[in-house]
């Protein structure tokens, strides 16, 4: 449906949240319970390190994307991230699936966790992901590596039309020309622990 002044569409992930409701609101927040509770399946940090010593965590991983009006994919986004051990890194959005969610409902959070509540993301009708990633702790298993824990990531391609603004720990959302080989491989480049690949692969299944 047609989207005019920032409105909001009503079958929209966030249109029943007070606009600007999660400014300034960090990770933290939600853990400790001070805004509207915990999520339902979130775990503090205690909970989650043990979890993750002990079995596979699953994840969804976004390829954010604009597009043209045909749907052809025009331009990649990334994210300048913050880490815990405060390296700046290039990456992708990627989050937990929370207990009882759907894969739909995970996107639309991470999307608007990491890109702002009028990203409008344009969610997949089918929760086929177009490729796996097997994230382990122990380099070299895979291409893709975690030192946290062994992670699958189920990953997507999701064009997100709506104003994009960087959220908590994000520095920055850089967009790249799609059609450009040179900028393509040096966003790739830049991308590490198997990101890039995810990357590679979404422009394969873009037909790019």
């Amino acid at each position: 449906m047609p989207v005019l002044n920032d409105e909001v569409p009503d079958d929209d992930f966030d249109a029943g949240r007070r606009r600007g409701e999660f400014d300034n609101i960090t990770p933290e927040d939600f853990v400790h319970g001070s805004v509207r509770g915990n999520p339902p399946g979130w775990l503090g940090p205690d909970d989650i390190d043990r979890v993750r010593r002990q079995t596979p965590i699953p994840y969804v991983e976004i390829v954010p994307v604009r597009t043209d009006d045909f749907g052809r994919v025009t331009q990649i986004g990334s994210l300048l991230r913050v880490t815990e051990d405060g390296t700046v890194v290039r990456t992708l959005i990627a989050g937990r699936v929370l207990f009882h969610e759907t894969l739909r409902e995970a996107i639309a959070r991470n999307i608007a966790k990491d890109l702002g509540e009028i990203a409008l993301p344009m969610l997949p009708a089918s929760p086929v992901p177009f490729t796996v990633a097997e994230f382990f702790p122990t380099p070299g298993v895979s291409e893709f590596y975690d030192p946290r824990q062994h992670a699958i990531a189920l990953c997507y391609v999701v064009p997100v039309p709506g104003d994009c603004k960087p959220q908590d720990e994000m520095l920055d959302v850089e967009w790249c020309d799609a059609s450009s080989r040179e900028d393509i491989e040096a966003l790739i480049s830049q991308m590490a622990n198997g990101h890039g690949l995810i990357v590679r692969r979404a422009l394969a299944w873009a037909g790019l």
